[in-house]
């Protein structure tokens, strides 16, 4: 799934092609794609047609569209999924392959949601108050905490926060309600830069540390952001199709067998909630038991 790099790349190219826009058609030709809308495809079709787009936000890794006008305005929240593309296309232009949802420009450009996996989806939403004191966010979404780019983001309080989770540091790092943004690949990259092993147990952790692998984890996503986001696949491309190069610098995700490019110690691989975590046995001692986690 995309993370905090790979969307706000996404965001980015939106806000230069599509803000000031006005919605002039919409043609839904997968039901999925927006079976997150309570009112189904016609509905969501009605309610965007001849809607100005006033702004694309971002909190983490969650997109979406300002739209409307003084007296009728609703956010359009995006889910990207595993494999959901934004994507920018002049009208009457081939379409994409897994092409979900068209929406027409009055600038003579579609704006086309492209989804292989058909995990993602469009939906409209209200807006509700931020409970971290920032702008209105989509209803949807207000239980997801600020990024560390976000201008509400509280350092301090996030460690504090870490501090009182008796769970692995990774999961914690993880968990979209105490810091959002960072998936499985940032986390492990985050991790190996603050000398941190996942299964740490985060409230044995002291809160320098803490605020050290915060550190780790904007500084990484920032260099990320720098390059375009990670690609591995031609599943993320920012709305021109284009891939990120940010795997080239990669340090610890999918390094494993290779020599740690601090100590030379080989990377290795564990499974992690379905998933895998790299590190480096050297650098990132298990200083602490790992929680067990009950399956019951």
């Amino acid at each position: 799934m995309p993370e905090l790099p790979e969307v706000e790349t996404v965001r980015h190219g939106l806000a230069t092609h599509i803000v000031g826009r006005t919605i002039t058609g919409v043609d839904v030709l997968h039901p999925r794609a927006v079976r997150r809308h309570e009112g189904g495809p016609v509905d969501l079709v009605g309610r965007l047609r001849g809607k100005e787009i006033t702004g694309v936000r971002r909190r983490g890794k969650y997109l979406w569209l300002d739209t409307g006008d003084r007296d009728d305005t609703a956010p359009v929240v995006v889910h990207l999924g595993m494999s959901g593309q934004m994507l920018i296309a002049t009208a009457g232009a081939p379409d994409h392959t897994h092409l979900r949802i068209r929406a027409g420009l009055d600038d003579g450009n579609e704006l086309r949601f492209v989804d292989q996996r058909t995990f993602g989806g469009w939906h409209v939403d209200e807006y509700a108050d931020d409970p971290a004191g920032g702008p209105d966010l989509p209803a949807s979404i207000v239980h997801i905490a600020p990024d560390p780019f976000d201008d509400s983001f509280d350092r301090a309080a996030v460690v504090a926060r870490m501090r009182t989770k008796h769970s692995e540091i990774k999961r914690v790092l993880l968990d979209q309600t105490v810091i959002s943004g960072v998936g499985n690949i940032y986390a492990d990259e985050a991790l190996w830069r603050a000398r941190l092993h996942g299964t740490r147990v985060a409230e044995n952790i002291s809160a320098r540390k803490l605020g050290e692998l915060i550190d780790a984890a904007s500084a990484v996503m920032r260099s990320a952001l720098d390059v375009g986001g990670t690609s591995f696949d031609a599943l993320y491309v920012n709305v021109n199709g284009q891939s990120g190069y940010f795997e080239r610098s990669l340090n610890a995700y999918g390094r494993a067998g290779q020599p740690c490019r601090r100590c030379g110690q080989i990377m290795r691989r564990d499974q992690f909630m379905n998933r895998s975590s790299y590190y480096c046995p050297r650098c990132q001692r298990k200083d602490s038991p790992a929680v067990r986690v009950s399956t019951a």
